[in-house]
């Protein structure tokens, strides 16, 4: 093991707890530093890095009344106290406790950290909605079962086993040095037979693909990796969440989906995959203002609603403004054929009007030059034909 697994609580109410966890770390041959994040009262355990240590230059000699406002500075003062120890080598990995408000200080300082790097999040809240901490990021998170408040029974176990659990990841961790220049790709079920020919052939030719679901999460986690220098290429087939951020669903990838990559100037091939849907749960979770659409039943809990030709207007310029700021190779294949399973002769979202006012304004918008182009094709996106026309194109992105 190389560096210290930063232990984190609010040591003004979990100072004992936290004490418990560094023992059984300690015990299982970790090295532990304990770090104070309290926002209160002094902590009823002498921390090994102080919550004034944390703060640093980051206070500007300020002060809160308000606690939200106190957890909110504290949680960014942890963030760049520990990019700062991660970039000097020291963290082997964090390990936290906490309710819900430290699971939310904590967990913010976590999502910064890299992919990879072992995350341990002991948790009141850890077995509901754990999207807004996690995020895409490789956080682990164990639910406490009871409060972290005092040890007993239950408690010394959960965390005992957190503990022990982090003191494996952080002497076992495997040290994978990448071999094969890594590459970013969409994917979604309805887009499958193309990305997996696009993988294999990829693969095939000495490239690492890494396939990222296109589920909002997805997109983000993929432009993380490009933003931490982990991904060298992009080749964005399923680009659906940006529908999802048009029309409300639940698969958006937020407003600054294309921006790390446009930022980063990495070499990118993009397609329309999955811009012929919308997703949303089970059946009674559509608004009540789509009620009339055309809707397909995926399964029980996600719900497809097909794109208009409106909204596959928005959808165009939505990318348009993106791809528009681009100074690096970008190149857009569209599949004249249908964009996605559901979207050929006799599917259900098969809409020729719909798409071709996808493509129409796309083409119209996108300001091409020599670094980027539009190149429409008639094949269907799951076309081996139009898999191989990617492969094609992005190879030629790299001379």
């Amino acid at each position: 093991m190389s560096g210290l697994v930063y232990a984190v609580a609010t040591m003004d109410t979990k100072g004992e707890e936290l004490a418990y966890v560094k023992d059984c770390l300690a015990a299982g041959g970790a090295d532990v530093t304990m770090v104070d994040v309290g926002t209160a009262g002094p902590p009823t355990v002498t921390p090994d890095v102080s919550r004034s240590q944390v703060v640093g230059a980051d206070s500007g000699g300020q002060t809160y009344t308000d606690r939200g406002e106190a957890v909110a500075a504290m949680s960014q003062s942890l963030t760049s106290f520990l990019l700062q120890e991660h970039a000097a080598g020291r963290v082997a990995g964090v390990i936290g406790i906490g309710g819900s408000g430290g699971t939310a200080l904590i967990s913010a300082a976590m999502r910064a950290l890299p992919v990879g790097l072992p995350k341990m999040l002991v948790s009141t809240v850890a077995s509901g909605n754990t999207a807004p901490y996690i995020d895409c990021s490789d956080i682990t998170m164990m639910y406490s079962v009871v409060d972290v408040a005092g040890l007993n029974v239950v408690s010394r176990k959960v965390l005992a086993n957190a503990a022990h659990a982090m003191a494996g990841m952080v002497q076992h961790s495997s040290q994978v040095q990448p071999s094969r220049p890594a590459l970013g790709m969409t994917m979604f079920g309805v887009t499958t037979p193309c990305v997996t020919r696009v993988r294999e052939s990829l693969e095939a030719q000495g490239f690492d693909a890494l396939v990222f679901h296109a589920t909002g999460s997805g997109g983000r986690a993929m432009e993380k990796l490009v933003d931490g220098g982990l991904i060298g290429g992009i080749l964005d087939i399923t680009t659906t969440e940006v529908a999802d951020e048009i029309a409300g669903g639940v698969f958006a990838a937020g407003p600054k989906r294309f921006d790390t990559i446009i930022e980063r100037q990495v070499p990118c091939v993009m397609s329309l995959g999955a811009c012929d849907m919308v997703n949303f749960g089970a059946p009674d979770t559509v608004p009540e203002k789509y009620k009339d659409r055309l809707f397909h039943v995926h399964n029980q809990q996600v719900t497809l609603m097909r794109t208009t030709p409106d909204e596959n207007r928005q959808i165009a310029n939505w990318i348009a403004d993106k791809v528009n700021r681009s100074t690096s190779p970008i190149t857009i294949l569209i599949p004249e054929g249908g964009v996605s399973m559901l979207d050929a002769p006799g599917q259900a979202f098969h809409d020729p009007e719909a798409n071709a006012a996808l493509f129409d304004e796309l083409e119209a918008r996108v300001e091409q030059t020599e670094q980027r182009k539009i190149v429409r094709l008639p094949h269907h996106i799951n076309d081996d034909a139009f898999a191989d026309s990617l492969v094609e194109t992005f190879l030629g992105l790299q001379k």
